[in-house]
């Protein structure tokens, strides 16, 4: 589906036969809405490079900062959420029609773009109504307060509307008046326009720009090093006006204002047996590589911090390990959940782990039942010592050190794996002593501590993924690009008497197949479906037929909220078995006896 005026043009057209939202003026921040519907039809990332370059070597302060706040998801406007923007179009649109298109579509501020009827007309010619389905009572009494009453007009034919202008004033309103103001807006955008405000003032872009990206982007803009950017990244304030005066030419490198600040991590390549044989294994060091989530904790002049390993800020969702980073210095390692016995902590599974990922706030008792750790790799500073540049043999110990000082219950060294040969490196990593751990990392002893992914220093050899045979059972549309296609399945496997068996549901994936395979999988959803439940289909899936899916996961956990009982780590589509039968796929006992192993 073409986003944007192109897509919209038609969809005017063929509407009412004319164009009446395809004049070139969108009414509304023009060249953000033009970037984003850029962006989203941009596949190669050297593009999309540019065109953030482009966007903001033309566009002024603070509207350029604005729209990178809003791409690099740090934009927060709490008066409006997308809970009030569903109650927004629902009452002008029938909530079932609303339900049926947002399922197709598959992106709320495209949908609701499109789908956002005009106005209703006033018998006196007063000002458009605000609220109430079309061909309800119109009901303009509710009360505005002076801030609504002073933004509510919108842009006018031939004018525009700045993001500042609309972000400083969503900042100022409060969440009654916040949705007020987007309405207003909304009846006086054309489809390209709402588009645009509603992917600002929510923040859900998937215009396939990562944060890292538009840091590149920005460093590419100014001539910069991207790594000075990300380390000065979260001691800037929104809109970034001291650091456009950096990159312009115009004024002084910012200070780096945060205590504690991100320092861009070190990444591996992942290596195979063939192309270890390259290298000497006299110059490495292996260390296991565990299943939990890269992360980097900092702690200086008071401030602790921690990061994930694209430079989020995670740190409320871990007030037990912060209070416990009472040091000077930064480590990478990986977080992870685990209780300490008899003088060493017992990591719990990546499962544990998800139950204190991505919380706002987190109780007291899952504190209890599931206390994080750090399992330490690297240490990049000491106390005023940066040690990125030294050896990682001189680093190693110094970690040592450092980490016998700190609290035991919640920090921990990643112990090293003595090996002379590969075969031996081979051997390891697919027969590990802790099933959370997914292989091996591989470090040279001289390698310095280098942000992005250098070829050489650093490898990870993973351990083979799990496998096991599959029955497609129920299949839903996805989201953006796919939202046309059913590219998400749900799989099992047998269960019962080997005479009278019956499927349960396993796992959920929606990724590891091509283009064409995602073509031959829809045409068999819709060839095969036999029930409909809202947006999900069920479809055809007996002992003689049906779709046999090869499914690779990373691990295994038991779950009391899956029928099956069981929950797999990352699992995606190996391979379409269209040449084997449904009833030879896999039973639940094999998993079983997988976890119990």
């Amino acid at each position: 589906m073409e986003r944007g005026g192109g897509f919209i043009c038609r969809y005017r057209r063929g509407i009412d036969g004319n164009q009446p939202g395809c004049r070139a003026n969108l009414g509304l921040m023009k060249p953000f809405a033009a970037l984003l519907d850029a962006l989203v039809l941009t596949p190669s990332r050297n593009a999309k490079l540019r065109l953030i370059v482009d966007y903001v070597a033309a566009t002024p302060d603070p509207d350029r900062g604005y729209a990178i706040a809003a791409i690099t998801r740090d934009l927060d406007i709490p008066s409006v959420k997308p809970a009030m923007i569903r109650a927004l179009v629902e009452e002008r649109v029938d909530p079932v029609l609303f339900g049926y298109s947002y399922d197709f579509v598959g992106d709320l501020a495209e949908t609701v773009s499109l789908i956002w009827p005009a106005p209703p007309s006033v018998p006196d010619g007063t000002s458009p109504p605000q609220g109430g389905r079309v061909g309800a009572k119109i009901d303009d009494t509710r009360p505005l307060s002076p801030l609504v009453g002073e933004m509510s007009a919108g842009p006018t034919e031939g004018g525009d509307l700045s993001l500042a202008a609309i972000v400083e004033t969503l900042q100022r309103s409060s969440r009654s008046d916040g949705p007020k103001l987007v309405e207003r807006w909304l009846d006086a955008l054309d489809p390209p326009g709402r588009y645009a405000l509603l992917k600002l003032i929510t923040g859900g872009m998937r215009v396939g720009v990562s944060s890292r990206l538009v840091k590149q982007a920005l460093a590419d803009f100014g001539q910069k090093d991207v790594t000075e950017i990300e380390e000065l990244w979260h001691g800037l304030e929104i809109p970034y006006t001291d650091l456009f005066a950096w990159l312009d030419g115009t004024g002084p490198k910012p200070e780096s204002a945060a205590a504690a600040p991100f320092r861009p991590v070190m990444l591996a390549n992942p290596a195979t047996a063939e192309e270890l044989t390259r290298y000497d294994p006299a110059d490495y060091l292996a260390e296991w590589k565990w299943d939990g989530i890269r992360v980097q904790v900092t702690a200086e002049r008071g401030v602790a911090r921690i990061y994930s390993r694209t430079g989020d800020d995670i740190s409320r969702s871990f007030p037990d390990l912060l209070a416990a980073m009472d040091f000077e210095g930064s480590i990478d390692g990986e977080l992870l959940v685990g209780h300490f016995e008899d003088g060493v902590i017992r990591p719990g599974t990546f499962g544990d782990l998800q139950q204190r990922l991505n919380r706002k706030t987190v109780s007291a008792k899952q504190q209890a039942k599931f206390p994080a750790f750090v399992r330490a790799y690297d240490l990049l500073q000491e106390g005023g010592d940066d040690l990125r540049a030294e050896p990682f043999e001189t680093r190693r110990a110094r970690l040592e050190a450092f980490v016998a000082t700190l609290p035991p219950d919640r920090f921990d060294l990643s112990p090293l794996v003595p090996f002379k040969t590969w075969e031996e490196v081979a051997a390891k990593r697919n027969a590990p002593p802790d099933p959370i751990i997914e292989g091996l990392m591989l470090k040279r002893r001289d390698s310095a501590y280098v942000p992005g992914r250098p070829k050489g220093p650093w490898f990870k050899f993973k351990r083979d993924p799990f496998l096991i045979d599959a029955v497609l059972m129920y299949a839903q549309r996805g989201h953006g690009k796919r939202s046309s296609y059913y590219s998400d399945y749900t799989f099992g496997v047998w269960t019962g008497e080997v005479d009278d068996p019956a499927l349960v549901p396993v796992g959920k994936a929606y990724f590891g197949f091509t283009d064409e395979e995602l073509k031959q999988l829809d045409k068999f959803v819709r060839d095969n479906t036999i029930e409909r439940f809202g947006p999900v289909r069920s479809v055809r899936a007996e002992p003689d037929h049906g779709l046999v899916l090869e499914v690779a996961f990373e691990g295994l956990n038991r779950s009391t909220r899956h029928k099956s009982g069981v929950a797999m780590r990352f699992p995606r589509i190996s391979r379409l078995r269209w040449d084997k039968p449904p009833h030879e796929a896999d039973r639940l006992e094999s998993l079983e006896a997988l976890l119990a192993q």
